[in-house]
């Protein structure tokens, strides 16, 4: 049995360990607060925006030029992988790097894959294997619409300029703090709804200035507030993630302190007793 000091040492760390861990939950229970209902109540904003969008793009006049909405033959793929800056959340980041890797495996074997990468540990990670052709760790730190835009309006350009012929967005997406969804979402081209028969969309909106100027305003601005929802879903799931995965480590090591205390108290007792015997024989061997 181990001797009582480093029983002590023992206890002694792990305690500390649970002071961390425990900080560390309650740290990210108030920042998933803040960051689940942002996403709450943004995504009617969004979804109805997608809506609105496709609905109008139905009846969009076929000589529209829509750059963002051609249809390739798909030999260059870029995935943006959205991952955190940090570790200690179960395997939050490395199911986002899992799936990424299966994803390609599954769907683009033969042809050229890029990553885009938001967020440090999908990069470390990533960048390994695949061509990472920009990083943005530093989203994080003031995560607001118009920081999102920047890298959105960068995404676009690439596809606009013909360098990439599908982009797709590989994020987790938050459903509580216990749950979070690994989602692939297809960013460009727009995934256009097909309508049978024609809309009468004349009938339910006046449109002003006209339709096809509205639509070719709404899809960029579309495209930015998908990016953001989908780094607002992983933000809000990373620290569901690092709050539930604390809260299992505070247990544990609570559980294996009192493991640690008892045994503490039986190595403890156990040398009492191996003392009052040695007492008690030294005791008898001087009487006799």
């Amino acid at each position: 049995m181990a001797n009582l000091k480093e029983i002590r040492n023992r206890i002694t760390s792990i305690g500390s360990t649970m002071q961390i861990t425990s900080a560390m939950k309650m740290v990210s229970a108030a920042k998933l607060k803040k960051a689940q209902d942002a996403i709450t109540q943004m995504r009617p904003y969004a979804n109805k925006l997608t809506e609105l969008l496709q609905s109008l793009s139905a009846t969009l006049e076929d000589d529209i030029e829509n750059v963002y909405a051609e249809q390739r033959v798909v030999s260059k793929v870029l995935m943006v992988a959205i991952t955190s800056n940090r570790g200690l959340c179960g395997g939050f980041n490395s199911s986002v790097i899992k799936g990424t890797v299966k994803h390609i495996e599954d769907n683009y074997q033969g042809k050229q894959v890029e990553i885009f990468s938001i967020g440090k540990k999908g990069y470390d990670i990533l960048s390994k294997n695949f061509t990472v052709i920009e990083k943005h760790n530093d989203v994080y730190d003031d995560l607001t619409f118009n920081n999102v835009a920047v890298i959105a309006e960068s995404i676009m350009d690439l596809y606009a300029k013909g360098k990439y012929d599908k982009i797709e967005l590989v994020y987790n997406r938050f459903k509580n703090a216990a749950t979070q969804i690994l989602t692939y979402e297809q960013f460009l081209p727009i995934e256009l709804v097909e309508v049978e028969g024609k809309m009468n969309v004349s009938t339910d909106y006046i449109f002003e200035p006209n339709k096809s100027e509205i639509i070719l305003q709404l899809i960029p601005k579309s495209l930015k507030t998908q990016l953001y929802k989908a780094i607002r879903d992983s933000y809000a799931s990373e620290h569901g993630a690092r709050m539930t995965a604390m809260h299992k480590a505070t247990d544990n090591a609570t559980e294996l302190r009192d493991d640690l205390k008892l045994m503490y108290n039986k190595a403890r007792q156990a040398a009492i007793t191996n003392e009052i015997l040695e007492i008690v024989g030294g005791a008898e061997a001087l009487n006799n």
